[in-house]
């Protein structure tokens, strides 16, 4: 994995280095843990805006930007299911609670099993402090929005709300989220 995210990412010549950081490169990971690579760009803003068709060949399940994070940081899962993070040492303005609608609802969904995988990952690790902390701000970001009245007390108790207000709001819209990332998180979640 390393080297097939470190060859897409330099194929890009606006990239100029690309590192395996965190606990993957301090040898501390557990096997869901997520993988992240700090990223540098001589023109950030070009690279930035060609990260999408840069990581295709990584073909990923999903990918979009972290809303929440404090710098630039391109989130994706990959078959397995992988959970990488492209870290880019330039500031990023937090984005607010999500708004449902029928654009963003699969924007959403993405967003929700990325945050489900990263939390199963800390589980894994025995990091339960860090799932208490993120299910409040789950569901201030993610979770309220859709209609969920109080805060997750598990990631179990997260996805099952979720997904009844996933599928509600499908039906309000007339929508059907594709399930592939869901199915690739959940079946992750199942081992």
């Amino acid at each position: 994995l390393p080297d097939d995210v470190i060859g897409a990412l330099v194929a890009d010549p606006g990239i100029t280095a690309v590192e395996l950081t965190g606990s993957r490169a301090r040898g501390q990971a557990t096997p869901l843990s997520d993988w992240d690579f700090t990223v540098t760009a001589g023109d950030f803003a070009a690279a930035r805006d060609a990260l999408p068709e840069t990581v295709r060949p990584l073909r990923p399940i999903v990918a979009q930007w972290d809303r929440l994070s404090p710098i630039w940081c391109y989130m994706l899962i990959l078959a397995g299911p992988a959970k990488v993070d492209l870290l880019f040492d330039h500031p990023h303005q937090a984005t607010g609670p999500w708004a449902v609608n029928a654009a963003t609802l699969p924007g959403i969904d993405d967003h929700f099993w990325d945050w489900a995988l990263w939390l199963h990952s800390k589980l894994a690790g025995g990091k339960h402090d860090v799932v208490a902390s993120e299910l409040p701000r789950m569901h201030e970001h993610l979770l309220g929005p859709m209609g969920v009245r109080s805060a997750p007390q598990s990631l179990s108790e997260a996805l099952t709300a979720y997904r009844s207000a996933r599928a509600s709001w499908e039906k309000r819209l007339g929508l059907a989220i594709p399930r592939g990332a869901g199915n690739v998180v959940l079946a992750a979640l199942r081992r």
